[in-house]
């Protein structure tokens, strides 16, 4: 499979949505493309031309600065005359609304645990779907161990946070569990700064 990698670093919308289309002119089979920006935005305006065309997507937050989509095309992404979508350049506002998110736990619901934990991982990847994301997502308690080397839910959490979502988990709970060192997205936070969060936020979901 091809790989194709197009660095829009330095620029700014709808030119890393054009540039992508266009490095998949001509392509004649699948391919893998890898965007490189520099802003929460473009992360969201490119997973918005994959999710158009229905190519599965990802991405993930390298630096303060760089960030990475990776686009898995079957196809050309080109329209019928080789030029790109009128409605795929469109500068898209940022997507993240006023929301709070606050994981208590790794497992969802009540009753059989195996169950709740693939309820939880189903909730997580749903949440990075929806068309308006949230602000923050908080994780204390149980609900640490979904940012740590082993969740299941790494990859959507990491979209998420490419895309601008601040993922903050609780300092005191992931040294309770001993999982001060396996943090493997967002950011360490404390009681004072959740209780703000949560303070501030217009909704907050508590799955």
């Amino acid at each position: 499979m091809e790989n194709i990698i197009v660095d829009a670093r330095g620029h700014q919308c709808p030119v890393p949505v054009v540039m992508t289309i266009k490095a998949l002119e001509g392509v004649k089979g699948p391919c893998t493309v890898e965007t490189h920006v520099d802003n929460e935005t473009a992360v969201q305006n490119v997973t918005r031309l994959a999710g158009s065309r229905g190519f599965p997507v990802t991405s993930e937050k390298l630096a303060a600065d760089h960030f990475v989509i990776y686009m898995q095309a079957p196809q050309p992404a080109s329209g019928p005359s080789g030029e790109p979508r009128a409605e795929e350049i469109v500068c898209a506002p940022d997507r993240r609304g006023s929301t709070v998110v606050a994981v208590t736990t790794d497992s969802m619901g009540h009753g059989n645990e195996e169950l709740g934990k693939t309820l939880m991982k189903g909730f997580l990847y749903a949440l990075s779907q929806l068309e308006e994301l949230p602000k923050t997502i908080l994780f204390y308690n149980g609900g640490a161990k979904l940012t740590t080397e082993g969740s299941l839910s790494l990859e959507d959490l990491r979209s998420m946070e490419a895309q601008g979502v601040k993922i903050l988990t609780c300092g005191t709970c992931l040294n309770f569990y001993g999982l001060t060192e396996k943090l493997a997205v967002g950011e360490v936070t404390n009681m004072y700064s959740i209780v703000e969060t949560l303070a501030g936020a217009d909704k907050i979901i508590k799955p």
